[in-house]
């Protein structure tokens, strides 16, 4: 017996999809914790009386993204000393984490059989742990001195397929990155470095040299973590590599804006990834990607449906995830975003448009509902009602 929720009256389906970031009808059907169908309620109806949702005119997104997160064990970080930081991300719309590193981890390991237990301990044990109901892909392995070919091979083993951000641990110079690089992509390991200015203790300022030598996956915080790079280093990695070009909101807001209008310019707006570098010394930011969505819309000019797709689908199919889309198949992780009350904008989108943070007001992870009002973003001006 399949399991269906069909949601209804969806004022605008937001895909995820560059290709075709808006989607006509307004209805979705999830079966068995995948998306079934979307389109018209007549079209995806599947008969009987299914479990049903009125979105009541809310758009509907993919659940977001956040490529760029800090975890370490379970829903706590000694970072910022604080419990439940991934249930209130939830509860900002993220349906999926990406760990970049665990390095605020206590007595963290400096050697090479340290950060690989590291890194397989952290990957099986958020695994198991899902708050609130978040995937979260951890297990990033930091490139320490001594990682030898067999390393990467275990650890890819054990489910491993992440490295630690490259700057923030020893290994900084490309003499000694590369060689661990290319051992890492031959056990297919997805590969992010640093761009910018140090930022915790031992890490190190990361320039285009560094990372046109790497030629990573993703160069991440190219609007600073939280010290921006030179605009000309950025054009650098932009023109230099193939690496997706990563913004973040802790970092340089007015370098956001530059990057993003490069990116725009030179119509790579699909190189575009959002993420929030936290926790981190700027803080627990529940709502940091629908932040850094809303200064890439209202202060670089990006179309509002674009900025959702850096946020979802882009950096979907960047990280090798079945979900991030709205689309028969993917894992229905959604999220109702609707105007705040108070906002001049009459819906989510053009809320973005304006600078504010859309209210979130329903978030769905694998076709269950785990958020009906969020506790973390302004009320919405209107809501689905969830039966």
């Amino acid at each position: 017996m399949s399991d269906d929720l069909l949601i209804t009256g969806i004022g605008a389906i937001v895909s995820g999809d560059l290709t075709a970031p808006i989607l006509a009808g307004d209805s979705v059907l999830c079966r068995d914790g995948l998306i079934a169908a979307v389109g018209r309620l007549d079209d995806v109806h599947p008969g009987g009386t299914p479990r049903t949702i009125d979105a009541n005119g809310t758009t509907l997104v993919p659940g977001l993204i956040d490529a760029h997160t800090h975890p370490v064990l379970g829903d706590y970080t000694p970072r910022q000393n604080t419990s439940g930081w991934i249930e209130s991300y939830v509860h900002g719309g993220v349906t999926t984490l990406v760990s970049c590193g665990e390095p605020h981890t206590p007595g963290r390991p400096r050697d090479a059989a340290g950060v690989k237990a590291l890194a397989i301990l952290a990957h099986k044990s958020f695994a198991t742990v899902r708050p609130l109901g978040a995937k979260v892909h951890a297990g990033a392995l930091l490139l320490e001195p001594g990682l030898t070919e067999e390393d990467f091979a275990e650890a890819a083993a054990e489910g491993c397929w992440l490295l630690g951000e490259i700057g923030i641990s020893s290994v900084s110079d490309p003499a000694a990155a590369v060689p661990l690089v290319e051992a890492a992509k031959r056990h297919g390991f997805l590969v992010p470095v640093h761009v910018g200015g140090a930022s915790v203790p031992g890490s190190t300022v990361i320039g285009a040299d560094m990372v046109v030598a790497v030629q990573p996956d993703v160069a991440v915080h190219c609007n600073g973590g939280p010290t921006a790079p030179s605009h000309d280093d950025v054009v650098r990695i932009i023109e230099e590599t193939d690496a997706a070009i990563e913004i973040v909101q802790a970092g340089n807001t007015r370098a956001l804006r530059d990057v993003v209008r490069e990116l725009m310019r030179r119509d790579l707006v699909d190189r575009l990834q959002i993420g929030s570098d936290t926790p981190s010394g700027t803080g627990v930011i529940p709502v940091g990607i629908l932040r850094t969505m809303a200064y890439a819309s209202a202060l670089a000019g990006l179309e509002p449906e674009l900025a959702v797709c850096a946020a979802t689908g882009s950096t979907a199919r960047r990280y090798r995830r079945n979900t991030g889309i709205i689309e028969p198949g993917r894992e229905a992780d959604l999220v109702f975003l609707s105007t705040p009350r108070g906002s001049a904008a009459p819906t989510a989108l053009e809320a973005l448009r304006a600078g504010d943070i859309p209210a979130v007001c329903g978030v769905i992870i694998d076709g269950v509902v785990r958020v009906t009002a969020s506790r973390v973003t302004p009320p919405p001006s209107h809501a689905p009602s969830f039966g």
